[in-house]
């Protein structure tokens, strides 16, 4: 084995008391001979897990980013569909509609109105919505 301060000369000495012979000694550290002993394997030696098995977590120990879509809003959707629940949409200009959600998908709502015709309207521009028997705040 190599001495690890083999680039740093032998007679230097440290404020002049005398270290000038002094040597950094490292002892090599492998698992299976230290001490000069047997030991069994690691894996009954371990009690938690190694830097690298950590469920395989990209970026060491942080948390895995949420979820792009949540699907909250297909759910909240779909349940006023089926139950065909009254709706007022609010309009970004404020003007209110009143009646049920028919269908929906990525970009807009089709509005089935009782005495009016049908419309569709396209998800930007709505400011928000609730349940026609709730009071809007």
């Amino acid at each position: 084995m190599k001495d690890a301060v083999d680039s740093i000369p032998a007679e230097r000495s440290v404020d002049g008391e005398g270290f000038a012979n002094r040597k950094l000694i490292r002892p090599s550290l492998n698992r299976t001979d230290h001490n000069n002993h047997a030991q069994a394997p690691m894996s009954d030696h371990r009690e938690r897990p190694e830097r690298g098995d950590r469920n395989d977590r990209a970026g060491g120990g942080r948390k895995p980013a949420p979820p792009e879509q949540t699907n909250a809003e297909n759910f909240y959707y779909q349940k006023q569909m089926q139950s065909k629940t009254p709706m007022v949409i609010v309009l970004r200009d404020g003007e209110e509609i009143h009646g049920m959600i028919e269908w929906y998908d990525k970009s807009c709502l089709k509005i089935t109105r009782n005495g009016h015709s049908n419309v569709l309207i396209y998800k930007p521009a709505i400011k928000y919505m609730f349940k026609e028997g709730e009071n809007k705040k």
